[in-house]
Order: C-alpha cells, then sequence, then structure tokens
C-alpha cells in the first residue's frame, strides 16, 4: 500500500533528480561539447545536426522546470522523447552504460523514471503548491491529470 503522506516527498525526490540530471546533461552538450560540437556529434549518427539545439534547449528548461516544480505532469513527458533518442543512440552499445560509448540501461531507466514523475505530479515544494500556501501537495487520483 502506498504511504499517502509520504508520496510527495517521494514524488520531490524523484523530480529533483530528474531535473538535476537533465540540466547537468543539458549544460554539458553546452559547456564542454558546445552546441556546434553536439550538433556535429548528432549529423554523425544520422540526425540532422541542427536537432541538437532543441534537444538541449528542452534539456536545460526541462531541467529547470521540474527543479522548480512547474507543471511536472507535462515537462516530464515532453521529455520522454528526448530519452526515447537517447534509447536509440545508445541501443547498439550492450546494455550496460559503463560499455564502450554507454550502453542503454541508463536511458531506460531515465525513461521510466520520467513516465513515473509524470504519474506523480509535482510532489512536495513545488512552485506551485509553495504559492499556494500548501508545503506538500498530496497525490490522489481526483487530482491526477
Amino acid at each position: 500500500m502506498t504511504d499517502t503522506r509520504m508520496a510527495p516527498y517521494a514524488a520531490l525526490l524523484l523530480r529533483l533528480a530528474l531535473g538535476v540530471m537533465f540540466l547537468a546533461h543539458g549544460l554539458l552538450k553546452i559547456m564542454v561539447f558546445t552546441p556546434a560540437g553536439t550538433a556535429g556529434f548528432f549529423a554523425s549518427i544520422g540526425l540532422p545536426g541542427w536537432f541538437a539545439y532543441p534537444v538541449m534547449g528542452a534539456e536545460v528548461l526541462g531541467g529547470l522546470l521540474l527543479i522548480a516544480g512547474i507543471q511536472t505532469r507535462y515537462v516530464a513527458l515532453a521529455l520522454v522523447p528526448v530519452l526515447v533518442g537517447s534509447l536509440w543512440v545508445h541501443s547498439g552499445n550492450g546494455w550496460l552504460f559503463s560499455s564502450e560509448n554507454g550502453g542503454w540501461e541508463y536511458s531506460l531507466f531515465l525513461t521510466f523514471a520520467a513516465l513515473a514523475s509524470a504519474a506523480l505530479g509535482d510532489g512536495a515544494y513545488s512552485l506551485k503548491s509553495l504559492v499556494n500556501g500548501n508545503r506538500s501537495s498530496t497525490v490522489s487520483p481526483a487530482s491526477a491529470v
């Protein structure tokens, strides 16, 4: 049975972990690999190079929105295609992320984590709940959208 008193805090932890991960990966592409380098990588694997720019934007903006707890359900769902793309990129490298060029298990885990975050919603300490004066946003079937 789900502990409904703790569910908002579990959603918070999941939301923060996903948000930080997306922000870190987006900033890695921008600050370390550079936008041009990331676009070149996308082109080298058969994707349009320009596609790197919306992916970097989605990762940074999506990460920030998840951390803040703004429209968590929609943001998490909107980021699933980025994760599915990551699955495709790493699919030929084997299961484990320790494989050369990274495996696909991390991308698969993150895809399911994003879907779980979308199902749970904002959770505790979201910007919406803080604006409304609530410390936590309870998860209930009636509030699920």
